[in-house]
This record gives structure tokens, C-alpha cells and sequence, in this order.
């Protein structure tokens, strides 16, 4: 079923997150994150279930300072990750049946059943988060429902700065180069191999299909003679803005590469984002791979200054 259009007296809230998008994706779509922050200033989250699929349920309960419990039941219409989600939003139970408004106390005129659409956006590094309900002018509970939104996503905040710091590797490069021409050196086999990597390491590159669902495999040659095996699965290649990844031989990881124009020099912005903070710090400590990020950018910035 098509959503309904948007309408000009939709409520609507707009966030920019100092987070890459497919982490905040998560956070809207992940029970472990929602138990975190899906609940306004003083009140808390006491369970939550999601089944993330057209047509699958988003089930949640939240407790007031007071005791009183309030729960909610959203039917997932559309899924495009780490674009966009729109659910329908009711009221429920406890075990997940729907009850009208007036069960906990709203008004008469308080629908029993809004669409919610939110949409996310890459702004720079982070992501600008838009959430639209279809909320009529004359519920009198729009007002206090758009601080109640604001509050929820003052929660997101923090968990994602918790998610970020705990579970992610990042480093930032600005080197004097063109971004159309920074952006060639990740996606040239020839240039790759020359930067990519920690200090004494080579590349090997057997393939490079540099598109979404495209496969780069290649064997990384460490400075004792170690060969390592490594394989990624683009998911997103933007030119030259922008490189999603997925790390699929070894430790698994999510990466970003973001490519930003600053007056004829480009800023890099490189983001590995782990499944567990307790993964992330394995690979940090077996492989190095805070270093190893930091030199690879800074190899590419040598590669750069050495060419013709």
C-alpha cells in the first residue's frame, strides 16, 4: 500500500545528527537502540519489538514518571534503508492489540491511526533526520506531541554519540587535491594499490567493479610476508561524493568514505562502523586498525604530492 501524500498540516520535526546515516538508519530500526531513547524527558522504554519488514509490526511500551504505562503498535508501509521508513502509529495494548486514544486519555479528536514518514539525508558527515505525522491542527495534543518528539530525539543524541565513540573507527584527511581527482584514487585498481594499506604493506588487486552491489577483492602483503585475504561489497558509490562499503572476508564492518569540496582541496572522512564496541576493539588491538587507517589516508596524501 502506497503512503499518503504528505500534508501541509502534517506535524513535522527536522534533526541534524553529528552521525554517518546508516548508523542513525539503525538506531530508528534496531530494538537495542529504541530501548535506549524511544521515550520523551523522564520517562522510559520498558520493552520494544521489531519486525522490519512491509507489513511487519513495530511494538513498544513506555513508562511516565508516575507509573503510568503508555503503549504504541506501528505497521511498517515502506522500508528503504538508510533512506526512508513510514509506518502507521496507534495506540495499543499491552500485548500489542490496538485501543483508542481515549484508553489513555487523549482527546476525542486525536486520530486513531497517523502516518509517519521520516526521511534520512546525508548533510555533510552527519545526517539530517525529517519526520513528518499526519496530525490534524485541531488535536489539542499537537503542541505537547512536538515536544515529546523533540525530547525522543534529544535521547537519539546521546545513544549515538554512546554507538559511535563505542562501536566505530574514524579518521579525517584534508589534502590539497581536487575532490574528482581524490575520489579517482579510491576507485583506480592502479592508484589503490599504491596507498592502500598500513606503512610496508603492497596490494594485489584481482577485482574492482566500483558500483552498488560491485565486488573489490584483493590481497593486502604484509611487511613480514603475511598475505591477507580481504573482500568488500560496495553498497553506495556516489561519484565523488560519497563510498558505502561492506568488509565481508574477516572482522565484518560497515564503512563510509565521504568526499567534500573545500575550495579546490577535499576533506576525507573515513567511518568503520562495528557490530559491538567488544569487535571493534578486538580489531583495534589484534590488527592495529586505528593506525592503519591513519596511515593509509596519509599514504594516499604522499601518492597525491607524487603525482606528475
Amino acid at each position: 500500500m502506497a503512503p499518503s501524500p504528505e500534508k501541509n498540516d502534517d506535524l513535522v520535526v527536522t534533526r541534524v545528527f553529528d552521525a554517518p546515516r546508516e548508523l542513525v538508519f539503525q538506531a530508528w530500526t534496531e530494538a537495542e537502540h529504541l530501548l535506549r531513547w524511544w521515550a520523551p524527558k523522564t520517562w522510559t522504554t520498558t520493552s520494544c519489538n521489531v519486525d522490519l519488514r512491509p507489513g511487519g509490526s513495530f511494538r513498544y511500551c513506555m513508562r511516565a514518571p508516575d507509573g503510568t504505562q503508555v503503549c504504541g503498535l506501528g505497521i511498517y508501509r515502506e522500508i528503504v534503508a538508510p533512506e526512508r521508513l513510514v509506518y502507521t502509529d496507534m495506540f495499543a495494548d499491552a500485548d500489542g492489540n490496538p485501543v483508542p486514544p481515549t484508553h489513555y486519555g487523549a482527546s476525542p479528536e486525536y486520530p486513531k491511526e497517523t502516518l509517519v514518514t521520516i526521511t534520512f539525508e546525508e548533510h555533510g558527515d552527519g545526517t539530517r533526520v525529517t519526520l513528518r505525522q499526519g496530525v490534524p491542527l485541531a488535536v489539542p495534543e499537537r503542541e505537547g506531541m512536538v515536544q515529546g518528539w523533540n525530547e525522543m530525539l534529544d535521547h537519539l543524541v546521546g545513544d549515538l554519540q554512546s554507538s559511535a565513540s563505542d562501536r566505530e573507527i574514524v579518521a579525517t584527511r584534508v589534502f590539497d587535491a581536487p575532490r574528482e581527482l581524490v575520489f579517482r584514487m579510491w576507485t583506480d585498481p592502479e592508484h589503490a594499490a599504491q596507498w592502500w594499506g598500513p606503512r610496508g604493506f603492497t596490494n594485489t588487486i584481482s577485482k574492482m567493479d566500483v558500483r552498488s552491489g560491485g565486488v573489490w577483492e584483493f590481497v593486502m602483503h604484509g611487511p613480514d610476508g603475511t598475505d591477507y585475504k580481504n573482500k568488500f561489497v560496495y553498497v553506495e558509490v556516489v561519484p565523488p561524493e560519497r563510498i558505502v562499503y561492506d568488509h565481508v572476508s574477516g572482522p565484518l564492518f560497515h564503512a563510509t568514505a565521504i568526499f567534500t569540496d573545500e575550495g579546490g582541496k577535499t576533506r576525507v572522512s573515513v567511518r568503520m562502523l562495528f557490530d559491538s564496541a567488544e569487535l571493534r576493539n578486538r580489531v583495534a588491538e589484534e590488527f592495529g586498525a586505528v593506525k592503519g587507517l591513519g596511515q593509509s589516508l596519509d599514504r594516499l596524501g604522499e601518492h597525491l604530492e607524487a603525482l606528475p
